[in-house]
């Protein structure tokens, strides 16, 4: 199998390189020139914005799958940045599916990965949250998102193309940025037992509920997905079990090695929040054999010991 990742220097891409490698894959993989990608695989430059530098791209590597990773993905970043965004979750998505259009490569599969924030205002005893949930985003990223999927939908139906997308919900591990919550909280701890900081973590709203899965498991998922998934489905992505903010916080703090304050701040809370997301992950685990295996002990300890052992 012959993959390309568009978008993989992000948090992510650098896991689903490895776990491609794991399984005999050839990875090819891109980033934008300002960016650098660590794995074993062929490096090509794109900005998703230039369609016309996509479609070359395909040509060369001639990929069985595509993995588009490419996003504006911070919730709270989409509120200070919308049409960004947009931009790039939507036109740039377009841009790909296009070249792929045009170049005539109805056979290769595309993974679109969306979130599970797409589901946004949920109605009382939704949860958890099958694939065929009406959506209702409740913030700028998660619309985005919802409008790619739409887009990829329609694009599966009217082209025949082999499409495949993901709602994928929180996923965490080591080396993820700090405006996430458990790599926020384990950065701020660490520092806190380095002297960096005062022994106080500030934290937003801890009684919003949340799934959680481990980032390496999470591209396990896609991998799966590339391989057994049915084209033109929906799948999430998940542990399929929701926990309050308030419990990955205790956890976190379980581990430090000193006593440490809470201290809210009402920077940290975000202009829209919604109570309760979790999914019902039933139909990857069907198709695939999927589940969540690494406990959410493990990845936030693991996260903690990242931020540890940074200088």
């Amino acid at each position: 199998m012959k993959a390309l990742i568009i978008g993989a220097a992000g948090f992510v891409g650098g896991y689903l390189i490895r776990e491609l490698n794991a399984a005999g894959w050839e990875v090819h993989a891109t980033c934008l020139p300002c960016e650098s990608i660590s794995g074993d695989c062929t490096v090509h430059t794109l900005d998703i914005l230039r369609k016309d530098d996509i479609t070359p791209l395909l040509d060369e590597t001639a990929p069985d799958v595509v993995y588009h990773l490419a996003a504006q993905s911070s919730v709270a970043v989409s509120w200070k940045k919308p049409q960004l965004t947009a931009e790039i979750n939507v036109i740039g998505t377009i841009n790909v599916l296009e070249a792929l259009r045009e170049a005539k490569k109805q056979d290769t599969r595309i993974l679109l990965i969306g979130s599970g924030e797409e589901y946004g205002y949920i109605r009382e005893g939704a949860c958890p949250l099958g694939e065929s949930e009406p959506l209702n985003p409740g913030n700028i990223y998660a619309a985005t998102k919802a409008c790619q999927g739409m887009i990829g939908e329609i694009y599966a139906r009217a082209y025949k193309m082999d499409i495949v997308m993901v709602r994928a919900f929180n996923h965490s591990g080591p080396a993820q940025s700090s405006i996430f919550v458990i790599s926020d909280f384990c950065r701020q701890i660490a520092e806190i037992e380095k002297g960096m900081k005062e022994p106080v973590i500030s934290v937003g709203n801890l009684s919003a509920k949340r799934d959680f899965t481990d980032v390496r498991d999470v591209v396990r998922a896609y991998r799966l997905l590339g391989e057994k998934g049915r084209k033109g489905t929906v799948y999430n992505v998940g542990r399929g079990r929701a926990v309050p903010i308030q419990f990955i916080l205790d956890t976190a703090l379980s581990f430090a090695r000193l006593p440490i304050e809470v201290k809210q701040d009402p920077g940290r809370m975000r202009a829209s929040d919604i109570p309760l997301i979790e999914p019902d992950v039933s139909r990857i685990a069907a198709d695939t054999g999927w589940s969540a295996q690494i406990t959410m002990e493990q990845t936030i300890e693991d996260t903690l010991n990242y931020w540890r052992n940074i200088e």
